[in-house]
């Protein structure tokens, strides 16, 4: 039943996406020269796509077509792009195609369908109903019962009307097999015009997919800093305020010494618990970091124990993903040097070139620094949004520190 609904329902919207392409996309062409031409192209192409987006849906549901569809197209800035990505769409040049394809399929579809369904189950209850037809003059003019054929036949008798009965059995029988042919040819159609396109659209699709992960997880970070900070970080200091107060009257009062040692174990437990909770909160998302990473590096350095020469130049501001693993980068690998180089002086720099953010730290140490431990962690958190980390430290220094992260990610 399924593929019987889908080669009925296919027929109309068939007929729809030929329609569609002869408006659209024939009469973009034809106005291609004009203004309202190439525009008017651009969204015929994508309206296309949608409707391959229809006819896929409509083939895994009634008839279980496993492939995904197309990667989705390029995101566009400006109407210029809008129209530029809209021409050079792939999957919905291919999606024209399969529209133009389908009429003709689903015709043929709908034909066996009506043929061996409608005509089969006729046949197969023809005993039913034979007798109610009424009587028509053959050729010398006798009156006769029954449905005429060509050749002068009518089925007039319960062996003939038996006999209709079997063949529409049959009919029915072999309907489904037929119909199965015809729609695998739809079948083709859909996997290669509506399928996931080439190896390219596939690897795009999962880089997008990825970069909206990452973002979304630094966007869920940010919110449960604000969160502790508006939340619990201000219960404790509330808290750690009204147990001082406290402290300081029942110290005025002449309280019991070891209830007024109580609230002093608490009032130091909750200015403890209030410094963990700040640590914390700032390794999930720096507070810092919604100013800008200019002002986050430039906060990290003045906290460093080594001093050091920042250099920042950022004509946009990265995505908040890329401008959180930066931050964390120079953050590591300023402990680094103050733990483990030796060295008097460091130098970091930040830059923008070919869409790209460069970080570079360097220090005059001992030099001798290798990817493992807190290095590896860092490259692994470069990889994350497809950057690069590069270390250069020879024994006697210097130690040289680079990373690369794409500004979009």
């Amino acid at each position: 039943m399924r593929r019987l609904s889908y080669s009925l329902i296919g027929l109309p919207l068939g007929l729809l996406g030929l329609l569609y392409v002869a408006v659209t996309v024939l009469a973009g062409s034809v106005l291609s020269l004009t203004a309202i031409g190439l525009p008017f192209l651009a969204a015929g192409v994508r309206g296309a796509r949608l409707l391959g987006r229809l006819h896929h849906g409509l083939a895994r549901r009634l008839l279980g077509v496993t492939s995904i569809g197309p990667a989705p197209p390029r995101r566009s800035s400006g109407f210029t792009d809008w129209v530029k990505v809209g021409l050079t769409d792939r999957a919905g040049w291919q999606a024209v195609v399969y529209l133009i394809l389908k009429a003709p399929i689903g015709l043929l579809a709908a034909a066996i369908s009506i043929f061996f369904y409608g005509y089969g189950l006729a046949a197969l209850s023809y005993p039913v109903w034979w007798r109610f037809i009424p009587a028509q003059p053959d050729k010398t003019g006798v009156p006769r019962s029954g449905l005429p054929l060509p050749g002068d036949i009518f089925l007039d008798t319960w062996t003939l009307a038996l006999l209709a009965s079997v063949v529409g059995a049959a009919m029915l029988l072999a309907g489904p097999m037929v119909l199965q042919v015809v729609l695998s040819l739809d079948r083709l159609a859909i996997a290669g015009l509506l399928g996931p396109g080439t190896l390219r659209d596939r690897v795009r699709e999962l880089e997008q997919t990825r970069a909206f992960a990452v973002q979304d997880s630094a966007a869920a970070l940010r919110r449960i800093e604000r969160d502790l900070h508006d939340g619990a970080q201000a219960r404790l200091v509330a808290m750690a305020m009204n147990l001082g107060a406290a402290k300081e009257q029942l110290d005025q009062s002449g309280a019991d010494p070891k209830a007024l040692e109580l609230v002093d174990y608490a009032h130091r437990d909750a200015k403890e618990a209030l410094v963990e909770l700040r640590n914390l909160a700032r390794g999930i998302h720096p507070p810092i970091l919604d100013n800008g990473l200019d002002d986050a590096l430039a906060t990290l350095v003045a906290r460093s124990r080594v001093p050091v020469d920042l250099t920042v130049s950022l004509t946009e501001r990265p995505a908040q993903a890329v401008e959180s693993i930066a931050y964390y980068c120079v953050a590591e690998l300023l402990t680094n040097v103050a733990k483990h180089s030796r060295a008097d002086r460091a130098a970091i720099s930040v830059d923008q070139r070919d869409g790209a953010l460069h970080l570079r730290v360097a220090d005059h140490g001992q030099g001798g620094a290798e990817p493992r431990g807190g290095l590896a962690g860092l490259a692994e958190r470069v990889r994350t949004v497809d950057g690069r980390l590069a270390i250069s430290s020879p024994a006697g220094g210097p130690t040289i520190v680079t990373v690369e992260l794409p500004c979009a990610s």
